[in-house]
């Protein structure tokens, strides 16, 4: 299963879009930072790890040993086992802490503590990257098999790191290019039911070839759209800066 995940995670457009997106957004987090510490809160199969590295030391943690095992088998060293909502790193000490979905599967008191705990390790004007699931009517198989617990709007994420102490500097939805596609599917799957199992592996299966080129290439699109400063009014994720008061 993790070597699958692995290889969806280097080869799907939607984490190819990913990437891309979440790029610009490093950029302006570690401009004028000299030798940026990156903290990837809940780093899974290290996949991020590398792509992170470009912009700093990068460091990750995640709960469960069998991920942290693997990451480290594919070159990952920087890792600890450890919750978000305890992170194992004295206060004001990392400059960008990432979480790119890990929040929308957490309990309301555990998303809480863990935006919190995000604030305390960053250096007072440190960066907070997260993306997450948006949108409620995106609910579909996959909601199971990722324990899904909520979906966010633009607005409730702001508001919930707001009331942490984060000063958000931008924010939007991304994945609008594919929009009307995983709408109808994930409507379709809340019609015929959501699969218990979550339709096994779900979306991380990757599509063929010619399929994922073309939507890899609809992502790149809209993801030079985001770079140029243009944020979407619509999509299945949400993406955000914000800044430590």
């Amino acid at each position: 299963m993790l070597d699958a995940t692995w290889i969806a995670e280097q080869q799907h457009f939607w984490f190819r879009g990913f990437r891309r997106f979440v790029h610009p957004f490093l950029v302006e987090a570690t401009t004028g930072v000299a030798h940026a510490s990156i903290l990837d809160c809940g780093c899974g199969t290290g996949s991020n790890l590398g792509f992170l590295s470009q912009f700093g030391t990068a460091y990750g943690i995640d709960l469960t040993w069998r991920g942290l095992e693997f990451a480290h088998k594919k070159g990952c060293f920087r890792l600890a086992r450890a919750t978000v909502a305890a992170l194992p790193f004295r206060a004001a000490v990392v400059d960008v802490a990432t979480s790119f979905d890990v929040l929308y599967c957490l309990e309301d008191d555990v998303e809480r503590r863990a935006i919190r705990e995000m604030y305390r390790v960053l250096k007072p004007g440190g960066a907070l990257i997260v993306n997450a699931a948006a949108l409620d009517i995106l609910k579909g198989d996959h909601s199971v098999l990722v324990h899904e617990v909520r979906r966010y709007t633009r607005r409730s994420l702001s508001e919930k790191l707001r009331e942490a102490g984060f000063d958000v500097k931008r924010i939007t939805y991304t994945n609008a290019a594919l929009f009307p596609v995983t709408a109808t599917v994930r409507a379709m799957q809340r019609l015929r039911g959501i699969k218990e199992d979550g339709g096994k592996r779900g979306d991380f299966d990757v599509p063929p070839p010619p399929v994922n080129a073309a939507f890899s290439a609809a992502l790149g699109l809209e993801a030079a759209l985001v770079s140029a400063g243009l944020n979407m009014p619509i999509g299945s994720s949400v993406l955000c800066l914000a800044r430590k008061t």
